[in-house]
């Protein structure tokens, strides 16, 4: 049996054979524990375990005293989505009580979700370690009320410009992607199709694709002259009012026990408890007014959770269907707070200019940033989403191109393999990347390692 399979089962289990415990009941440390479930993770498992993300073994984890370990026999892992069959609702199993709709079939399904590409880092690991554990409590505080975020980790990151990045704790992350699974349906359901960013199928190349194709359909495949404006909102996130985000979700979120973990997510801050990581003096290097830390109580998200790029795109869905359905822009698409008009008029373009920037402070309490704001014609190119659309071809922003190949010459030797080929597929979204692949192929091949005829992919440097 699969270790997913065995974690739904041993899940339904707890939940028709034992009732629900509180946090209160659970022993703080590993040495006492219940005998309902044996755990799931060990090192003897890890041994064999394989890396989904990237289809080889992981090295093994030693064994860490005060920890009990499993014998289980071989398993593959997998983190695709669970199929629906397998998930049972609250009605269905009888367990979950009336306040709770959702069952612990599902926190185990947001713990798939959550160690996606997270699942070799310590937090993770050390939730995985004691596993049914770690789900049975929290899902125990989340039904008794008692859940309450806990430490956060603030650093600085430095490419493509300062700026503080909030990493939740791995259980409060797990939370996240057990609202996010519950809510986020009948939030997409009511999107445009020109939203993106942190929706399925809507990524960089989703945006950049549907760019080009509203080009080229506004411009006649190129045959008449079509302006852009491009817009950008000044701090976007830590300009976010949390009091109008939360009239936002309660419109579609009606349920009282979700909402109230909507509002518990929402609302936490996180400079109250938090550590800092890496050195303090790259804080400076932020700007103050782009710093959550300096931010009052009701103003910003933090940077970095699953939650805050959700809420962002239903806080912004005020301004999405403003632009649709009041300016009445045909040819319009966002990414993130990244958006884009097209018309065959720039004074049609001034007039929608003038309408946002009424709409936005009035409604969402935020601002363009005019130092970002761009009206010029089509065939000048147009840069979104690190692609430059011009006639007839697409390619990546020459500025990503020149860090790529100065990155290669001067990073690690073991690094060098990875980072290539991450290169190599991001260049392939580009409709005419040849030469840019070229640039790159010479850096790797400086390297000593060898490229394939095509310049797609890298291969590891021989001993």
């Amino acid at each position: 049996m699969s270790e997913r399979n065995f974690l739904i089962w041993s899940c339904r289990w707890v939940a028709n054979c034992c009732p629900p415990l509180c946090a209160s009941q659970i022993p703080p440390g590993h040495a006492g524990r219940s005998g309902a479930v044996s755990l799931l993770i060990g090192s003897r498992l890890r041994q064999i375990d394989v890396d989904s993300m990237k289809n080889r073994r992981t090295p093994p984890t030693p064994t860490m005293h005060g920890c009990r370990t499993s014998t289980m026999a071989t398993r593959t892992t997998t983190t695709s989505r669970m199929s629906t069959e397998l998930v049972l609702s609250a009605d269905q199993n009888g367990t979950t009580p009336s306040h709770a709709d959702f069952s612990i079939t599902e926190l185990a399904q947001a713990y798939f979700d959550c160690r996606q590409s997270k699942r070799n880092t310590p937090n993770a690991l050390a939730f995985e370690q004691d596993l049914e554990r770690n789900l049975t409590r929290l899902y125990a505080e989340l039904v008794d009320g008692s859940y309450k975020p806990g430490q956060s980790i603030c650093f600085v990151v430095t490419r493509p410009k300062p700026r503080e990045v909030w990493a939740a704790d791995f259980r409060d992350r797990v939370v996240h992607h057990l609202l996010y699974n519950r809510i986020s349906p009948r939030f997409y359901a009511a999107f445009i199709k020109d939203t993106c960013a942190c929706i399925p199928g809507r990524g960089t190349m989703y945006a950049a694709q549907r760019l080009e194709a509203k080009i080229r359909s506004a411009t006649e495949n190129w045959s008449k002259p079509v302006w852009y404006l491009k817009c950008d909102l000044a701090n976007f996130f830590v300009s976010i009012d949390k009091n109008v985000l939360h009239k936002q979700i309660a419109v579609r979120v009606t349920e009282p026990w979700w909402m109230r973990l909507a509002e518990t997510i929402l609302f936490h801050d996180p400079r109250q408890n938090y550590q800092l990581r890496g050195a303090s003096a790259l804080i400076e290097l932020v700007p103050p007014h782009k710093r959550l830390t300096n931010q009052p109580a009701h103003l910003g998200l933090p940077i970095g959770n699953l939650s805050s790029q959700f809420f962002a795109n239903i806080y912004l869905d005020a301004l999405d269907q403003h632009v649709k359905h009041q300016v009445r822009a045909r040819h319009y698409i966002r990414y993130v707070d990244d958006f884009i008009l097209l018309h065959e008029s720039p004074q049609w373009l001034n007039a929608a200019l003038a309408d946002i920037n009424a709409f936005l402070p009035d409604v969402l309490h935020t601002n363009l940033n005019p130092t970002k704001t761009i009206l010029q014609p089509v065939d000048r190119g147009v840069d979104f989403v690190g692609h430059v659309i011009k006639p007839w071809f697409s390619r990546t922003r020459p500025r990503t191109v020149r860090q790529a190949v100065s990155r290669i010459g001067s990073m690690d030797s073991a690094d060098v393999f990875t980072s290539a080929n991450s290169y190599f597929g991001l260049l392939r979204q580009a409709g005419s990347s040849h030469m840019d692949r070229t640039k790159i192929a010479k850096a790797v091949m400086r390297r000593g390692h060898s490229v394939d005829k095509q310049f797609t992919k890298t291969f590891r440097k021989s001993i």
